[in-house]
């Protein structure tokens, strides 16, 4: 049995300008991205979640978070079915979304020859992702 995925996020332009910073909104829901090396989240490697800065949801764990060097967070892999990936209207990257609300996360990249299960970097933006401690009484 599959498990299930996540809980459908729906919500108007007003209301996500409501709950999201200025630059939470240009990222999440406008697809921009932010200045490379500038994010906090690029070189933290405490124990736990990341979950998507709009919603909610869960979207990577910690484990498998790495160091890529790209100045943006680098994950090998997401939860099953929390990440969404459809092609960059570029033609050459893969957008990931937030398989719940949407949001605009970065891109994967496959093949690079990272030392990872995978050899997959999910490029992220540190502020489309918000981390959960896995140790919160720290």
């Amino acid at each position: 049995m599959a498990a299930p995925g996540p809980v459908s996020v729906q919500k108007t332009e007003e209301e996500w300008r409501a709950i999201l910073s200025p630059e939470q909104f240009w990222i999440l829901r406008q697809k921009g991205t932010e200045e490379k090396g500038t994010g906090k989240y690029d070189k933290f490697y405490e124990e736990g979640v990341y979950d998507c800065a709009g919603c909610g949801t869960p979207l990577y764990k910690s484990t498998t978070k790495f160091n890529s060097g790209c100045g943006w967070p680098a994950f090998f892999e997401g939860l099953p079915g929390a990440i969404n990936r459809s092609p960059d209207p570029d033609g050459r990257r893969t957008e990931i979304t937030c398989a719940a609300c949407g949001g605009h996360l970065g891109h994967v990249f496959k093949g690079e020859g990272f030392k990872t299960p995978t050899d997959e970097r999910h490029c992220v933006n540190s502020v489309s992702v918000k981390f959960v401690t896995a140790n919160p009484s720290t």
